[in-house]
């Protein structure tokens, strides 16, 4: 009975994925980051500096997000089917919730799933369940480093493999953008302002120029054409000053936003083969023995009791 146990037991894989978190910058470098961003009259801890709520441990938690795994379940498996298709699929989920679907068909999950139904939602929220009650694990290989492991296990191979990956990088991006995030709205609203000034300042010069040109050719009584061009001179400098400014702002919220923006660095990825894990025979065959032989003595006391009677 334990052999045969074993052999129908349908094997698993195991993706094992290693990654570090190297957010330094943000905490060591605060201080020199700060006295700049005070040349330009700017806060840095306004514009994002400092470790925010997704510092430490806390990625444990983001990368174990319902909204993250239910985002990666809708990525493409192969040309025919998504990552929840096929789970759905390998582990006979999609005949168990035939039930459940309006026109008896077999529920399908479109890629992106950004016109998702009520009933794909829900069956979404089921899988991610599932898969965080035992399938996904995450944690720290030592508290005093940064970095993390992550473990899917599942029935097909190329399903943990791709979940696996894609998760992490899901992560990795969400992560990255929202530490970011207004650091990154910064830069383009003084790009903006700077490419806005810079387009004023090329009029200002094309027409100063023009009006310098013009006055050779008028009378040197008229003093209202020379106090135009000296209007137009003015207006020119001062865009001129405003404009150096604010690039300088611009070069220095960049040089912020390169050293706030935190490396996730992935060291090692799970390659084909993984690891196939299937119940060991020496550890099977014996409780199957002894369920056998309680089998057997309840089946002697039964066959006793029905010769005595």
């Amino acid at each position: 009975m334990g052999a045969l146990t074993t052999w129908l037991w349908s094997p698993t894989y195991t993706a094992r994925l290693t990654f570090v978190v190297d957010d330094s910058k943000s905490a060591g470098g605060s201080g020199g980051l700060s006295a700049l961003a005070g040349l330009a009259g700017m806060d840095l801890n306004a514009l994002g500096g400092g470790s925010g709520v997704l510092a430490g441990d806390n990625v444990q938690e983001l990368v174990k997000s319902h909204k993250l795994i239910k985002a990666t379940l809708v990525t493409a498996y192969d040309s025919t089917q998504t990552l929840a298709d096929r789970y759905a699929a390998v582990y006979k989920l999609n005949k168990k919730w035939l039930k459940y679907s309006p026109d008896g068909k077999i529920t399908r999950f479109p890629l992106n799933g950004t016109q998702n139904t009520r009933l794909q939602d829900s069956l979404l929220h089921e899988m991610t369940t599932l898969i965080l009650d035992g399938e996904f694990g995450i944690a720290k290989t030592d508290k005093k480093l940064g970095f993390f492991e992550v473990n899917v296990t599942m029935k097909d191979e190329k399903l943990a493999q791709l979940f696996c990956n894609r998760m992490i990088k899901a992560a990795t991006d969400f992560y990255i953008n929202t530490k970011t995030k207004r650091l990154r709205y910064n830069v383009q609203r003084l790009q903006q302002r700077v490419d806005s000034i810079g387009a004023m300042l090329n009029h200002k010069t094309y027409t100063s120029a023009a009006a310098s040109k013009g006055i050779l050719d008028i009378n040197p009584a008229y003093t209202s054409p020379n106090a135009d061009i000296e209007v137009k001179e003015r207006d020119k400098i001062l865009l001129t000053t405003t404009y150096t400014e604010t690039v300088k702002s611009l070069e220095t919220s960049k040089t912020m936003l390169a050293q706030e923006t935190p490396t996730v660095q992935i060291v090692d990825e799970p390659e084909l083969p993984l690891k196939k894990n299937r119940i060991k025979y020496y550890l099977i065959i014996p409780v199957g023995v002894l369920l056998s032989g309680i089998l057997f003595s309840f089946y002697v006391l039964a066959t006793r009791k029905r010769s005595k009677i």
